[in-house]
């Protein structure tokens, strides 16, 4: 019997980083969260559907990286982005992120930051990754990569979370008027709009 095909990751964020700490979904429900990068295969998937590796790149990242080295690229992963979260939704919250948390940040920063090279482009310079394409860390360096040009950049500013306090899954809001309010309409927008419309169904009845 063949492995049932993974479903895609919901990738509603409009960045890289803010869909890597998406997968940690259920972050704030009352019955706990859910892992969605279980494995380093899972991890490689992400990249791909990201557009931070290319197909190809992912199968023969998966052909050939050994277990225990992926494993240990998924919990470096998986620290990253709870550092990013933490810092993320205290920002959200209004609070200022612990030095803990920014010092894991810039240690991911820094040694993803050791790896590119700098190349000459057609008309300007650009960082790159050639040769490094096989090695087992690569997916945790673009997405170190990702979430450092987020977080120093004036985008930061435009991250938001969703309105349901169950799902807080967090976007970037380039809307025109920057009043997006959900991850996703259909989902968590609708089911509020239900919530509401309930509430006031049962406070006209008891009134």
């Amino acid at each position: 019997m063949s492995n049932p095909v993974p479903k895609p990751f919901n990738l509603l964020a409009g960045h890289a980083a803010l869909d890597l700490v998406n997968t940690m979904d259920s972050r704030f429900s009352a019955n706990g969260p859910e892992e969605l990068l279980p494995a380093y295969g899972d991890l490689l998937r992400l990249a791909a559907q990201s557009h931070l590796l290319t197909a190809e790149q992912a199968r023969k990242l998966a052909r050939t990286v050994r277990e225990k080295d992926g494993q240990r690229v998924l919990s470096s992963v998986v620290e990253l982005r709870e550092a990013l979260a933490t810092v993320l939704y205290a920002w959200m919250d209004g609070s200022k992120p612990s030095a803990m948390q920014v010092e894991t940040l810039e240690r991911h920063f820094q040694a993803m930051a050791l790896r590119r090279r700098l190349r000459p482009g057609d008309s300007r310079l650009v960082w790159s990754w050639s040769g490094l394409e096989q090695e087992a860390e690569i997916p945790l360096w673009k997405l170190a990569e990702a979430a450092s040009d987020l977080l120093l950049s004036s985008e930061a500013e435009r991250v938001r979370e969703c309105g349901d306090p169950t799902c807080r899954w967090l976007f970037l809001d380039i809307s025109k008027n920057h009043t997006r309010r959900w991850c996703n309409m259909k989902t968590c927008g609708n089911r509020m709009k239900a919530r509401r419309h309930q509430a006031r169904l049962q406070q006209s009845e008891a009134s």
